[in-house]
């Protein structure tokens, strides 16, 4: 990973009658669509103790080519419109946005 990396974390607790799964469709939906998303997963914590958990129970990760392409996805129309339905489904939220420090890169296998 180059340093110049731009890292958007989100680690959620879903409200009990939130619609999980149209929220990850639509999350998956909405950075198809914005270009500035360089890469995006997410998964659903089911491993770590709930001691440890803290009733989190979802994280999504996002990076970018540079905080200005962050900067710029944070504006787009499309995020703007996402975030207020993401937002109304939220119990409780940790956002962690960072330049990466790059420490040991993925390896790239090739074909």
């Amino acid at each position: 990973m180059a340093a110049s990396e731009f890292k958007h974390l989100v680690v959620v607790k879903f409200k009990e009658d939130a619609k999980v799964d149209e929220i990850l469709k639509g999350s998956e939906n909405l950075v198809s669509q914005i270009d500035s998303v360089k890469s995006f997963e997410w998964g659903e914590d089911k491993e770590s103790h709930e001691i440890l958990r803290q009733g989190f129970t979802h994280a999504f990760s996002m990076t970018f080519e540079n905080k200005d392409a962050y900067v710029s996805f944070t504006k787009h129309p499309l995020h703007v419109e996402f975030s207020a339905a993401f937002t109304a489904v939220i119990e409780k939220i940790v956002i962690r946005d960072f330049t990466v420090a790059a420490v040991k890169s993925p390896v790239v296998v090739a074909p």
